[in-house]
Parts: C-alpha cells; structure tokens; sequence
C-alpha cells in the first residue's frame, strides 16, 4: 500500500488568506449585493411603478407592463455579461467591475429622480425601460467578472470557497431590497410610499 505524504508548508499555504485575497472577496461579495439589490428593487416596486409611469392603462395592463419591463433586464444579461466579459479581458477585471457598478448604480438612482407619465407623457416609460436596460447589461457583466475576478485571486485549493461567495451575496441583494421596502414604508406610511416614497430606495443607490 502506498501512502501518499502532503508537504506541511503547503498544506499551511493552502490554508491561509492573505489580506489582498480577502479584500478582492469582500469587495467583490459587496459589490454583487449592491448590483443585486439594484437589479431586484425594481420587482420589488413593480405595482408602485406600474402606477406612476403606466397610468394610461388599466391597472391590470399597467403591472403586466411593469413586470414586462422587469424582466427586459434578464432578457439582456446574457448580452451584457459577453460585452463585460471580454472588455474585462482587455482592460482587466477590476475595472470593468467599477464600470459595472457605476452604470447599476446611475441608472437605479434615475429611476428615483424620472418623473412620472402625468408629468412628461410617454417618454417616462421609454426612460424607464431603457434605464432597466442597462441595468440587466450591468448586472450580466458584473456577476459573471466577479466570479472569475474573485477565483483568479483566491488561492488554489480555496477558489470554489471563495466564488461560492458571489453566489451566496446575490440572494443577500434580494433580501436587503425587501428590507429597504418594509422600511421605508414603515417610516413614511402608504399614501406617502405610493406618491414619492417608493423613490427612496431607488436614490438610495447612489
């Protein structure tokens, strides 16, 4: 029988996280809360947003058109994780998730500051979408570099450990979003919420 003997300093090295290392995971990791918590927002507003900017429908046409405009952000993800994929080849990773987050983070606080279909008439929703647009290519773009960001950084025999971060930190997005919902409408009460409220959120992105 033949025992195989593993190197005592290399099973340490495998072990230890230098402070670069963690520093790439926590950004990364927070980076993908803030992207998320972004993207998921907006679902989370959904009936609020159907009444500010499709209002010449019926109620229930006008939330059919708000989830529609939800769901044209993971129509376009794919598109956007090529785009930022091979510009993080090019440029580097890094960058390319600064870029990433910038572009989620404007376009959510527009959002917050668009006015509404009573105040400037179609192009609210066209505004609207379009802005959803380049929050779906956003997120594409950074969740794929995070992961491949972050793997390229951890160390060998930690990289499923470390990547397994951006996953974990996605559903953190979707949680902190509720929660900023429940808040504000706990803070400013319905009416409020429903005729400017439900903007705070969204500007609290920036």
């Amino acid at each position: 029988m033949t025992v195989a003997y593993v190197d005592t300093d290399e099973r340490k090295g495998a072990a230890i996280i230098t402070a670069e290392e963690r520093k790439v995971l926590i950004a990364s990791s927070l980076g993908t809360v803030f992207e998320w918590y972004d993207f998921i927002l907006f679902g989370s507003l959904a009936g609020v947003i159907a009444q500010q900017f499709f209002t010449k429908v019926d109620p229930t046409t006008g939330l059919i058109f708000a989830l529609l405009s939800f769901s044209a952000g993971f129509i376009v993800r794919p598109l956007g994780a090529l785009v930022f994929g091979g510009l993080g080849d090019r440029v580097g990773r890094k960058y390319t998730f600064l870029v990433t987050i910038l572009v989620m983070g404007l376009s959510t606080f527009l959002v917050g500051i668009l006015p509404s279909y009573d105040s400037i008439g179609i192009a609210a929703p066209v505004i609207l979408i379009s802005l959803r647009l380049l929050q779906g290519l956003a997120v594409g773009g950074e969740y794929g570099g995070a992961v491949v960001y972050v793997a390229e950084h951890a160390p060998p025999k930690k990289r499923g450990y470390f990547t397994s971060w951006i996953q974990t930190t996605a559903t953190g997005g979707f949680i902190l979003s509720l929660l900023a919902v429940l808040a504000t409408r706990l803070s400013v009460g319905e009416a409020a919420f429903a005729a400017w409220g439900w903007r705070i959120p969204f500007l609290g992105s920036i």
